[in-house]
């Protein structure tokens, strides 16, 4: 498979078709492809990978819920989205959260929030200005 993105990340996640599926409905990517062990999720010039965690290490790693949100790492996966408050509200059913509206700010021409995944990896979505 070749590929044509410009930027991308990868995740590793226990939880792969539940990660996959908030990505996809919230974040707004479209699955172009999945396997046993890994979904590529696309947007424009942008991929994200999530890679299950290998069995041997997923058995040490505890999944709570509400997930504990990971705030102590220095990268935070960005994803612009139609609407902040659709994104808001779809969140939770998905397993994840974006903060409250009175926690957004404005960010070079966008409204801006963070949020988590079902994982709490902490991610900033973000909503063009019109």
């Amino acid at each position: 498979m070749t590929t044509s993105h410009d930027a991308g990340v990868v995740i590793y996640a226990k939880a792969l078709d539940r990660v996959s599926r908030f990505y996809e409905q919230v974040g707004g990517l479209r699955v172009t492809h999945a396997e046993d062990d890994h979904v590529v999720l696309e947007s424009g010039a942008f991929q994200l990978v999530l890679v299950a965690v290998p069995e041997r290490l997923a058995a040490s790693i505890e999944l709570t819920d509400p997930p504990r949100v990971r705030e102590d790492t220095a990268i935070k996966l960005v994803l612009v989205v139609a609407d902040l408050a659709a994104a808001r509200d779809m969140a939770p059913a998905l397993g994840g959260q974006l903060l409250p509206p009175a926690r957004e700010w404005r960010f070079q021409g966008m409204r801006v929030c963070d949020g988590h995944d079902p994982e709490g990896n902490v991610l900033q979505f973000r909503e063009r200005l019109r």
